[in-house]
């Protein structure tokens, strides 16, 4: 494998590992839910790579599908690195803003990628996937930094996404954009059996253009066919369904269209078939029979998937019903016009107010290809919300329950991202589309990232965590293991149990209380007798030697950072 080298790679290679946990400050007031919880969809404020660090006790290993949309380096962005690594010089190196003169603003952005596409990657689930926009500027560098990061075997594919010309550019239209798409593990993909597929666009509405038909005329399935052939004359070029106008024909088993019976590419078999009324044999289409043997024929007859001409001297055709034919896989090259996304943007918002959004329907195939249920997606450059939108918007097409977490640094981050989410699921009186005019329902919980959870902050008693921010600390840190808040019961100092602990903490956010509390013999043989499992027991310290200790089955962890020990 190729090996990607950088200025600053040295000092970013394993930056995220020493990123410190930080409180997400819940903000009820621009949220838009009943019960504010990390549980729910979320739209977080606050530096990116901070925010995914803190979401990982809660959402390591749990996120079906990513897709950021990150800054491209173009020159005219005039971001700026502001990550704290841990070298005065590299760190001014790194600080200045990026701009078109920047000589070095590859090897930036690079150093910005590094330690967020790491903790991306930790975020996902073995089974997840995600997709990254990118233009020219980066996608070489991307892609072999993706390559390092998630390992080159995990390529998927490189989607390439066309959207207007553009007339005035001196020598060539630029006119594409990139999604570079990779997953956690395509091994264990192929090993599920997993396929990708979106369901294709209009079948529901020949569906319910089918219904009305039947409604009129029963089982009178010729008149049923010479309606729908009618119907589709009349639609537009334009129309979801009329892509699928050749499913015109109607009987007891669906829509359907009578395709070619014989064997592809030549050289099938040609045994005798008898004609259902004249009892003579048929003729054979010149490149055999396609269905390998006679029994193989009959047993395609019996189940009505043959349709026999007037006579024998008509090639059959077989049967090709609609309903077999929803999924599609999705395509590597994307026809959408962008400005589209920017108009609907514009409808929703009611004036101009973020450039180049993200088209939500072109997220929703690519969601829909690769999520079901109650999957998570995720999004840490979440811009103007296209993402959340998309993820509303298939739920409500499918059914549903995906999650969205959004993170955005920028100050418009309420005003803009969190304003658009309310939007969509109140719902837009002027938009063009039904589901989203009447709104696309849902909730959210806005958080800010709040101060790091260190313990230079708890012994000068600044900034204490709450005891729930703490406990979910501690316990993933801990345990690696996924925090249950619903499982906490702050008066037993009990957070939750893990494959091999049950964990206590003895903490309130309160100096007297940690200069007072130990784990003495009384505190320990208070948590009840041993259940199977060792109890793991943070405290600020403890009265108690190693040999009661062993006795009581308990492991003691000092507040808060000597639980690394612990880690398998």
């Amino acid at each position: 494998m190729a090996t990607l080298n950088f200025k600053g790679k040295p000092f970013v290679q394993n930056y995220h590992l020493s990123v410190k946990y930080h409180q997400f400050i819940p903000r009820k007031n621009k949220s838009l839910t009943k019960k504010v919880s990390l549980h729910d969809n979320l739209i977080i404020h606050g530096d990116n790579l901070k925010a995914l660090k803190a979401l990982l006790p809660t959402y390591a290993g749990k996120i079906k599908c990513i897709y950021i949309d990150p800054p491209y380096n173009t020159g005219n962005e005039k971001w700026a690195y502001n990550d704290n690594v841990n070298s005065p010089m590299i760190q001014d190196w790194l600080g200045k803003v990026v701009d078109r003169e920047d000589l070095t603003r590859h090897d930036k952005w690079l150093c910005m990628m590094t330690p967020r596409l790491k903790l991306l990657r930790e975020l996902l689930s073995e089974d997840g996937v995600i997709f990254v926009s990118i233009d020219d500027h980066e996608v070489q560098n991307l892609r072999l930094l993706m390559d390092e990061v998630f390992g080159e075997y995990n390529f998927v594919a490189e989607f390439v996404w066309e959207g207007a010309l553009k007339n005035d550019s001196r020598f060539v239209s630029i006119s594409h954009d990139y999604i570079l798409c990779y997953t956690r593990s395509k091994e264990y993909l192929t090993g599920n059996d997993t396929i990708w597929r979106t369901r294709k666009r209009g079948i529901d509405e020949i569906y319910q253009k089918l219904e009305e038909i039947k409604a009129q005329f029963g089982d009178d399935y010729e008149h049923i066919t010479q309606s729908l052939k009618e119907w589709y004359i009349a639609l537009p070029k334009n129309h979801s369904a009329w892509a699928h106008r050749h499913y015109n024909r109607v009987d007891h088993q669906g829509v359907y269209f009578a395709g070619d019976i014989s064997w592809p590419g030549g050289g099938g078999p040609t045994y005798t078939v008898l004609h259902p009324k004249t009892k003579k044999p048929v003729t054979i289409p010149s490149s055999g029979w396609r269905f390998s043997t006679p029994e193989r024929m009959e047993q395609a007859v019996i189940e009505d998937r043959v349709e026999f001409g007037e006579d024998e001297t008509k090639v059959p055709t077989v049967k090709r019903y609609l309903k077999e034919i929803e999924g599609q896989v999705l395509p590597s090259v994307i026809y959408k016009d962008r400005r589209a996304a920017m108009q609907r943007l514009r409808q929703i918002m009611g004036k101009d107010v973020f450039e180049n959004p993200k088209d939500e329907e072109i997220l929703m195939r690519l969601m829909e290809a690769t999520t079901s249920g109650n999957n998570i997606i995720l999004d840490s450059f979440s811009g103007s919300g296209t993402t959340a939108h998309a993820v509303l918007a298939l739920n409500k097409e499918d059914g549903g329950n995906r999650k969205f977490i959004l993170v955005e640094c920028e100050d418009y981050a309420d005003k803009i991202t969190a304003e658009r989410v309310r939007r969509v699921i109140k719902g837009v009186p002027k938009a063009k589309d039904e589901n989203l005019r009447k709104g696309l329902g849902g909730t959210f919980s806005y958080f800010e990232l709040g101060p790091p959870i260190e313990m230079e902050s708890i012994l000068s008693g600044d900034n204490f965590p709450s005891y729930m921010e703490l406990a979910r600390y501690v316990f993933y840190t801990a345990t690696g293991e996924e925090f249950d808040p619903d499982a906490v019961d702050e008066k037993k100092n009990f957070i939750g149990q893990s494959a091999q602990y049950l964990v206590y903490l003895f903490y309130k956010p309160d100096m007297d209380y940690l200069k007072a509390t130990a784990l003495t013999l009384d505190r320990a043989k208070a948590l009840g007798p041993y259940k199977k499992k060792r109890r793991l027991v943070f405290a600020p310290t403890k009265y108690l030697d190693q040999e009661h200790l062993d006795e009581l089955r308990i492991d003691f962890a000092q507040l808060p950072f000597e639980i690394y020990q612990l880690v398998k």
